[in-house]
């Protein structure tokens, strides 16, 4: 390995918004190189849920979700697979006459926006989904919302952005970064030095250390989604779902797995994430209430991630404040899969052209400056940015 590479970009992180980004950079004409931790995708872009849904994103990220899925439409001639993609439908489930009224008035705000969201009566999701259980009130499908498998699309774009020409290296660790006027350098705990005219910070749950390196402390925090899977089961689920509120979310793929997640798991020494023994029989036990067919089912796997998560919801995406080249793209909460692939067009399309045809000022790191924290962490958010991954 040269022991120091000059280049146009340096990303720090392989997820699936730095390995976007080096995939668009390098369709510009951009000299890339990309650094991971560990493998592309391990710590969040590749193990979580698999949602690819529309419906419950904050009306602000309305232009960013509706990007990601033109370009979700296009993702084998993006990165040579499909990655297990299908619009099966998102169905977001209502337990009462008050989650009803709310995902109405989701319904409301969000017209123009194509989605064309549905709700259904009681009587009507028994009579189309008769596999859910019979106590709900209700629910909202998103006809063309759908899932993918995120083992195969994340590190598919690391893959087809080093097949552009960007130079992606995993296992390296960066130590430090700093800027000296002129240009980044960023050392790594290998020895190697990497110096770039422009740094996009894509690094996760750990893009805040970073951020607060270059003097811009943001309250990011992370979250370990937790995950399961069950063994193979005669098709019944025929749409991907969640509940208004949290609580579970759930989808079944061809081969007849179901991929249910709901709760935490923990962050262990070694920076990666266990499921917590604590919180699987709660789990199980939702699941088996929601979904009387996976009664008797043998769960063959659990896991978990580690994600960035910002108070209100919503990405750091932009320029930085303080550092000219500098540009930020992480705090997803959990609800990064989806739009994923727009960041990384959108970060492009800042190095590049110096502004996103998408709005983005919604999310600059300005809102978290001492004024602006305080209203942040007190804005209402939708709850299932949380509690639904993805």
């Amino acid at each position: 390995m040269d022991r120091l590479i000059d280049t146009d970009v340096a990303i720090i992180g392989g997820g699936i918004i730095g390995a976007s980004a080096a995939l668009f950079l390098r369709r510009r004409s951009r000299a890339v190189t990309l650094l991971d931790m560990g493998a592309c995708g391990a710590r969040a872009s590749g193990v979580n849920y698999g949602g690819v849904r529309r419906q419950g994103r904050p009306l602000s990220q309305m232009p960013l979700t509706a990007r990601a899925h033109e370009l979700w439409q296009q993702l084998p001639a993006l990165i040579g697979t499909d990655g297990e993609y299908v619009r099966s439908g998102h169905l977001k489930l209502a337990r009462s006459a008050e989650d009803m009224q709310a995902l109405e008035q989701y319904r409301d705000a969000t017209r123009g926006h194509r989605m064309h969201l549905q709700l259904l009566g009681p009587a009507e999701l028994r009579r189309r989904f008769g596999w859910l259980t019979d106590t709900l009130a209700g629910a909202s499908l998103c006809p063309d919302d759908g899932h993918a498998n995120p083992r195969l699309v994340s590190p598919a774009f690391a893959l087809a952005a080093a097949a552009a020409g960007a130079r992606i290296l995993e296992d390296t660790r960066v130590r430090h970064a700093a800027h000296d006027g002129a240009r980044f350098e960023i050392t790594c705990e290998n020895g190697l030095r990497v110096r770039a005219a422009v740094l996009l910070n894509c690094a996760g749950a750990w893009a805040g250390e970073i951020a607060a390196g270059f003097g811009e402390v943001v309250p990011e925090s992370m979250i370990h989604p937790l995950m399961m899977v069950t063994e193979p089961l005669p098709h019944f689920m025929s749409v991907s779902l969640g509940i208004q509120g949290g609580g579970i979310y759930a989808r079944q793929v061809e081969r007849g797995n179901c991929v249910i997640g709901g709760g935490r798991g923990a962050l262990q020494p070694d920076g990666y994430a266990r499921p917590s023994r604590s919180a699987l029989p709660a789990l199980l036990a939702r699941a088996a209430e929601l979904l009387p067919p996976l009664r008797g089912a043998q769960v063959i796997r659990f896991w978990t991630g580690v994600e960035g998560s910002m108070p209100d919801h919503n990405p750091v995406l932009g320029p930085s404040a303080r550092v000219p080249g500098l540009f930020h793209a992480f705090g997803l909460s959990g609800a990064g899969f989806q739009v994923g692939p727009a960041i990384g067009e959108v970060l492009s399309e800042l190095v590049v052209d110096g502004a996103s045809a998408i709005p983005i000022d919604a999310f600059r790191i300005e809102r978290y400056a001492a004024s602006a924290h305080d209203a942040a962490c007190r804005t209402e958010s939708s709850r299932e940015q949380t509690l639904e991954s993805t």
